[in-house]
């Protein structure tokens, strides 16, 4: 197969980490990087060892005829992007959340299975292997599930404006949720009835109807119940920033250090976002005595792909549907489902209601 050329959207952290995992796989062509920020393009064009530079996504499109457009955009701009591409006749990497709305997102999908073009979304840890072993071990504990999680950001300089230009077009619940209650979807295989939120605005920085803090609870229907916090800014608080931890009748799994403690560090660090170190699995089955009948088992996971290494496994993933024709209609599904599920947490915020599903 000749090599796939690739278009990449976007030259901030996400789409510099995409780009790299291009230039290593042969079978990808890099031959456009496209930014509003001259700076940005001309600084990941210069690492590459020199790519053409756009300023404009049209113009990229029209003049680099790409078989695969790489989307890294902030989300207001996913839809159009990823429309036109498709109606390009390209493949297609998108970021996280598909799109701004459910119609919207669910009319991509329509798209890309008609035009028969593969298009993968970016939920970076479903290819995370410590991620995979952490939804296998909470399918292990029974059910119902409670499923307790949170990615709260202390941010500043630079991140504190990225999480400003995000708050433009959504919440933190809303851009962050998705990954995490697509993590929840998994490990219960049931489906979510009923959504409701909470939130804060803690800052005049952002427009008067948006909430810089949030936290979700979603109900699923063979009785799980599972919540999500998240919240940006330099007022964040960094004690228990990341919590992973899901509880079943059998006992309960927690991401921790590798000493056995929660983890800590820099909460604005998105390198840590989805590390791990290793895995808490507590077994409550009791003796005849009244006490624990096992210890406690840690299961390391301190060998874990880096934040570039995650994206090389996307990339690999997307090449792989694309070589062997997989069927990303489960995958793309999903992608709705979770979407559907954090906007209506958001209806929840602003309405003060439980929203059914």
């Amino acid at each position: 197969m000749e090599k796939l050329r690739v278009l990449v959207v976007g030259c901030g952290h996400m789409g510099t980490s995409h780009a790299r995992a291009y230039h290593q796989l042969e079978d990808f062509e890099i031959v456009g990087l496209v930014s509003r920020k001259p700076a940005s393009r001309q600084k990941l064009s210069d690492e590459l060892g020199g790519l053409p530079t756009f300023g404009d996504f049209d113009e990229a499109l029209a003049a680099s005829k790409p078989n695969v457009v790489s989307i890294n955009t902030y989300p207001e701009t996913h839809a159009e992007y990823a429309e036109k591409s498709l109606q390009a006749n390209a493949h297609v990497f998108l970021e996280k959340p598909i799109a701004l709305t459910v119609e919207e997102g669910q009319k991509l999908v329509d798209l890309a299975l008609s035009k028969n073009r593969k298009m993968v979304i970016g939920y970076i840890l479903r290819v995370h292997p410590a991620w995979a072993k952490f939804i296998e071990t909470a399918q292990d504990l029974g059910k119902p599930l409670v499923m307790r999680m949170n990615l709260n950001q202390q941010s500043s300089g630079d991140n504190w404006f990225t999480h400003k230009q995000l708050m433009k077009s959504m919440s933190p619940i809303v851009d962050c949720g998705v990954h995490y209650v697509d993590v929840m979807c998994m490990m219960t295989g049931a489906q979510p009835i009923r959504v409701s939120a909470i939130g804060a605005r803690l800052t005049d920085e952002v427009a008067p109807e948006m909430y810089n803090y949030g936290q979700l609870q979603v109900s699923f229907d063979d009785g799980s119940v599972g919540w999500y916090e998240a919240g940006w800014g330099p007022m964040m608080s960094e004690t228990a920033f990341f919590v992973k931890d899901v509880i079943g009748p059998k006992g309960c799994v927690s991401i921790v250090d590798q000493s056995g403690d929660e983890l800590a560090g820099d909460s604005d660090d998105v390198d840590g976002h989805s590390k791990t170190g290793s895995l808490k699995l507590h077994y409550g089955e009791l003796g005849a005595d009244g006490k624990f009948v096992k210890k406690d088992k840690f299961i390391d996971t301190s060998d874990e792909p880096d934040h570039d290494g995650l994206c090389l496994l996307e990339q690999k993933f997307l090449l792989k549907a694309i070589k062997e024709d997989l069927s990303l209609e489960d995958h793309l599904r999903d992608a709705v489902n979770s979407l559907r599920i954090v906007l209506a947490a958001d209806e929840s915020f602003k309405t003060g209601k439980t929203i059914e599903l």
